[in-house]
């Protein structure tokens, strides 16, 4: 037989204070989704030539940044991605950054 294992009065506290908090405060970590700008302004399509918008989507060393950071919809990142690849090709993004 285990003896049960006991809490000091400051541990006890603080398991009872916290069953009184909300749930968003007891899960600190949940991720909240983000929306695609695009779809959100009812965007037709990402034109190359289009050069602040595609700075926004890129690091200052130039590489594209993922979903996962930018929130972007799958396909629109697909667009985003061939777009910026178009304005590099055509010489109105660097493929890298100056040092």
């Amino acid at each position: 037989m285990q003896p049960k294992k006991q809490f000091s009065s400051s541990q006890n506290s603080d398991r009872q204070g916290s069953s009184n908090q909300d749930a968003a405060s007891a899960m600190p970590f949940v991720k909240r989704r983000k929306n695609c700008p695009f779809e959100l302004a009812k965007v037709d399509g990402i034109d190359y030539k289009d050069t602040e918008t595609l700075k926004q989507f890129i690091t200052e060393r130039g590489k594209i940044l993922p979903r996962r950071i930018t929130g972007v919809s799958y396909y629109y990142q697909k667009v985003l991605k061939q777009a910026i690849k178009r304005a590099r090709h055509m010489a109105l993004l660097p493929f890298v950054a100056d040092e």
